[in-house]
């Protein structure tokens, strides 16, 4: 599998792809996650959360 890895481009292309789907997924997540977690409650209104 490996030799078809590397000799067939649509394989490699496919495979390069989903891992940049993958990596950006996590990205996003862990980007989204850590703004929720490290955000200031919102005072306009004058209320606490």
């Amino acid at each position: 599998m490996f030799r078809d890895f590397f000799s067939d481009p649509v394989l490699y292309l496919s495979f390069s792809i989903l891992g940049l789907t993958v990596f950006l997924m996590g990205f996003y997540a862990w980007y989204f996650i850590s703004k929720v977690v490290h955000s200031k409650p919102d005072e306009k209104n004058g209320h606490e959360a």
